[in-house]
């Protein structure tokens, strides 16, 4: 091994040494840090259209889950108390972020796509019981039209009209992959 062989790793050091880092001042001064599109961050239940939960409480979320960090109660929805568009609903769901490792395994495993994970990676916290996110920490906002449950349906008369016509004009999705603008 020559002389320039074993000064050549020194290089890369000193260059690095003095290049200013994403901590430095960090939150008080500088940019946010913008997270790649894919970048597995805190979860969040999402909500059709009209409110509704999307969860059904089918636990396969917390079947998938390598580090049992999630816990799910699923209960029957009533027509007096509906909280998602079928049979069931997820009443308890918890999130330990002590043991979540962000795989990303339960999103897989939600079949109606109600767990998904956001951008956001502020989630440390000073207290062990604050990193256990309940329900209504995880909930997705409501937006403009959209009713806080319990409340009917208002996507459509049955359970098959609700889910094809998710459009507020009641027309089925007939969109292909081509049309949609994903297969660009």
């Amino acid at each position: 091994m020559g002389f320039f062989e074993q000064w050549a790793g020194f290089g890369v050091t000193f260059n690095t040494i003095f290049r200013k880092t994403f901590t430095q001042g960090y939150p008080q001064k500088g940019k946010e840090k913008v997270t790649a599109p894919r970048f597995h961050g805190r979860h969040q239940l999402n909500r059709w259209p009209d409110g509704l939960e999307k969860c059904v409480g089918c636990e396969l979320c917390a079947w998938a889950c390598p580090a049992d960090a999630i816990y799910v109660e699923g209960a029957e929805n009533t027509d007096d108390a509906r909280y998602s568009p079928g049979e069931r609903f997820g009443h308890v769901y918890q999130i330990n972020y002590l043991r979540c490792i962000f795989c990303g395994l339960c999103i897989e495993a939600c079949p109606t796509r109600a767990l998904t994970m956001t951008n956001d990676f502020k989630i440390s916290n000073d207290t062990r019981t604050k990193l256990i996110y309940e329900k209504q920490d995880l909930l997705a906002p409501l937006l403009p039209g959209m009713e806080q449950p319990p409340h009917p349906r208002r996507l459509g008369e049955d359970e098959r009209s609700y889910f094809l016509g998710l459009p507020p004009t009641g027309v089925p999705d007939t969109r292909t992959a081509s049309t949609s603008g994903a297969a660009k």
